[in-house]
């Protein structure tokens, strides 16, 4: 017996918000466990994460990876926007203000250049890469702007354009991101490859290739912020 896959199985919806929820729980119980804790914690949603992901794939039948140049190139065009938006507009200071501490710097902490702190780099990115698509879009793209459709949410296909529903779920991704603005042009463009693909696979895609350039810029760079 799989309790977790029999949740997923017994309950579409389950399958789609539990995962995203635990990820995020994860991340919010790190405030309680000391200064450190922002980097074991990375560490062990990537673990659960997999093992999440792992006993979604059977169940959600729409987590597929679908490559196409659209994906590429929304995904490429996406890291240029959030990079390059940064010095003008405010953040996100209500729902996501950093406290002194919160900033996710491995080198400061372990040493620069340290084993450690590549190997904390190194699972982050894969993290934010390989983990992150499929779970927020999943929620995001899949469960939550079909539900705002409709309660029978299961009924609404990915292809199908509903722009209140697309604004609404938009605006829920990017105040969920201390950079709101370009959270929300995220959002919309995955929204964009998902009804035009009539997939998700192409918005996880895109999500990835975002992600891992940006974990380029800020290994790069040296700007944490974007971790």
């Amino acid at each position: 017996m799989n309790p977790l896959r029999d949740l997923f199985r017994r309950s579409p919806t389950h399958a789609r918000v539990a995962p995203f929820f635990i990820f995020l729980g994860i991340t919010f119980a790190q405030a309680s466990l000391g200064p450190d804790a922002k980097y074991w914690c990375y560490a062990l949603k990537t673990l659960v994460g997999i093992w999440i992901v792992w006993e979604m794939r059977s169940v959600v039948a729409e987590m597929r990876w679908a490559f196409s140049w659209e994906a590429v190139a929304v995904g490429v065009v996406m890291c240029l926007a959030w990079v390059a938006l940064d010095p003008f507009y405010p953040m996100n200071h209500i729902m996501m203000k950093p406290l002194p501490g919160d900033e996710w710097v491995p080198f400061e902490r372990f040493g620069e250049g340290s084993a450690m702190a590549w190997a904390l780099i190194a699972i982050r990115t894969f993290g934010m890469t390989i983990i992150v698509p499929p779970l927020e879009e999943v929620f995001y793209r899949s469960y939550v702007y079909r539900m705002f459709i409709k309660n029978d949410w299961e009924k609404v296909p990915l292809g199908y354009v509903a722009i209140p529903s697309l604004i609404a779920c938009s605006a829920l991704f990017g105040l969920m991101h201390y950079q709101w603005l370009p959270g929300i042009l995220f959002a919309l463009s995955m929204h964009w490859l998902t009804i035009r693909k009539q997939r998700l696979g192409d918005a996880m895609t895109a999500h990835a290739i975002t992600n891992f350039l940006l974990a380029v810029w800020v290994v790069w760079k040296g700007d944490w912020k974007f971790f």
